[in-house]
């Protein structure tokens, strides 16, 4: 890992403060992700941004922002939580969609079931009103670096 990642990583740890970190994923700023530390869990926000809306019949938010929201929360909590040397490769994703993503702020929280030395296995949820009442589960497996 790079001295200046390294060092951004402490200071967000330091300051629950993941905006510099953020900032560095063009997608990340696309799409519009936050991120907060809430105890020892990092809370992922997707605000509502009518850039982010697939069908505006409905208005829902677009099943691809959804997924990219999702496999990047993921991507980003292996970060955090791992020390890993650098941003998480995926290798599959698998997503199941509940409910239709209404356009206000969405949510995810992630749990990382299974890591072995190259490889971690993610749980993660997304959710608007409750977290009883997700609009989508996902599943990602991530080739992670060996740390330095």
């Amino acid at each position: 890992m790079s001295e200046d990642l390294k060092a951004l990583l402490h200071e967000a740890h330091a300051q629950g403060n993941y905006g510099p970190l953020l900032e560095r994923i063009p997608y990340a700023q696309l799409i519009g992700i936050e991120c907060s530390r809430v105890g020892d869990e990092l809370l992922f926000r997707l605000p509502a941004n009518r850039d982010n809306i697939g069908n505006p019949l409905l208005p829902a938010i677009h099943g691809g922002v959804i997924a990219g929201f999702m496999e990047l929360a993921a991507a980003l909590h292996l970060l955090v939580f791992t020390g890993s040397s650098g941003l998480p490769e995926i290798i599959d994703f698998s997503l199941d969609y509940l409910r239709a993503g209404q356009f206000r702020d969405t949510y995810a929280t992630c749990q990382v079931c299974r890591q072995g030395r190259r490889v971690a296995n993610v749980a993660i949820t997304a959710w608007q009103s409750t977290l009883q009442e997700p609009i989508a589960t996902a599943r990602a497996h991530f080739k992670i670096e060996e740390n330095n």
